[in-house]
């Protein structure tokens, strides 16, 4: 037993030792971020290359693999499941109405208008509904139905207007997938992503009707949600070439369709795009700095987990992270 405890620790310091040797620089600057004032709510950073870790580092006790609240970076996951689902038969498309799927939770009377919002307005935050996120948060999730509490808000705009950030939009579309789907969302994502190696979907917030919060409160590692990224930068195939989100629908999702107001970014199907270092990046960003950065031009891909204590963009946290994204691609530029 003590020879088999000793070759494992080997071989987890050879693995350590391999990660920091193929790209010394960055894992430096991993290592130099634990200083930093502006990141002190920073948890973990993994850095991967066409497919490999080439540097990972935990602060202040906690480790990639530990399992993290991701928050709304959750979002990218739904429409990834969304864009399956399509794939599958079980949704027309981005076109199709949400009001007969969801038929009978609508309000009534109802705002004509609700009969005009699509699976893609819900995807790109275009359903004209009254946020649900942020100050109306709270009374949202203190409802006794969310989904009816979502589709009886006044309308603030136009289906296909301007962007509504709102967490009701991905909830919306997690009832719809547990109704066409016929099991629960949290199912259909083990039975649907789980044959991608290293993903895992862990704890996940409920509604009082037992559908999964679609885009917040789900729990996964951090370098679960490498794996997850990865899968979009290499078209939707797994490493052994199996396709299990369909290659158009990634372009779908990462085409802009819609700006955000608070940050000016290109928001497409539940995924965030502007430059950083000088590349086109599209990213996922949950509350508190949980971010997914995906770079096509470089083969990158980057997790960075943080505490949830707080909002990353009013305080500029979020700004710190995209600069430590930015680093990490000129790093690898001048390799």
């Amino acid at each position: 037993m003590l020879r088999l405890m000793t070759v494992v620790l080997s071989l987890l310091v050879w693995v350590t030792s391999a990660v920091a040797e193929q790209s010394p620089a960055v894992s430096e600057l991993l290592k130099g971020l634990a200083t930093r004032d502006d990141l002190k709510s920073l948890k973990t950073v993994i850095v991967a290359r066409d497919g490999e870790t080439i540097a990972e580092q935990g602060y202040r006790g906690h480790s990639p693999s530990d399992s993290t609240n991701i928050k709304s970076a959750s979002k990218s996951i739904i429409s990834a499941l969304v864009g399956i689902a399509i794939d599958k038969g079980l949704l027309d498309g981005p076109e199709q109405k949400i009001a007969p799927l969801l038929k009978t939770d609508l309000p009534s009377p109802a705002d004509p208008r609700i009969n005009d919002i699509t699976i893609g307005n819900l995807l790109s935050m275009q359903a004209g509904l009254g946020r649900l996120s942020g100050s109306n948060y709270g009374r949202w999730v203190s409802s006794s139905n969310w989904v009816r509490f979502a589709l009886a808000q006044p309308f603030a705009d136009e289906p296909g207007g301007r962007m509504l950030y709102s967490t009701a939009s991905t909830h919306l579309l997690s009832a719809i997938l547990t109704k066409v789907g016929g099991k629960s969302t949290l199912s259909l994502a083990r039975d649907w992503l789980g044959p991608l190696p290293g993903f895992r979907i862990g704890a996940w917030e409920r509604d009082p009707q037992g559908i999964y919060l679609g885009g917040n409160q789900m729990a996964m590692s951090a370098r679960s949600l490498l794996a997850f990224g990865e899968l979009f930068r290499k078209g939707g195939r797994t490493i052994d070439g199996r396709q299990i989100v369909p290659a158009d629908w990634i372009d779908l999702s990462w085409q802009p369709h819609t700006n955000s107001y608070f940050s000016g970014d290109a928001y497409g199907y539940g995924w965030f795009a502007r430059q950083i270092g000088g590349e086109n990046v599209h990213f996922a960003w949950g509350y508190g700095g949980q971010m997914l950065y995906i770079v096509p031009a470089q083969k990158l891909t980057v997790v960075m987990t943080s505490e949830e204590s707080g909002p990353s963009a009013r305080s500029g946290y979020r700004d710190a992270l995209h600069g430590v994204l930015a680093e990490i691609v000129s790093a690898m530029k001048t390799r």
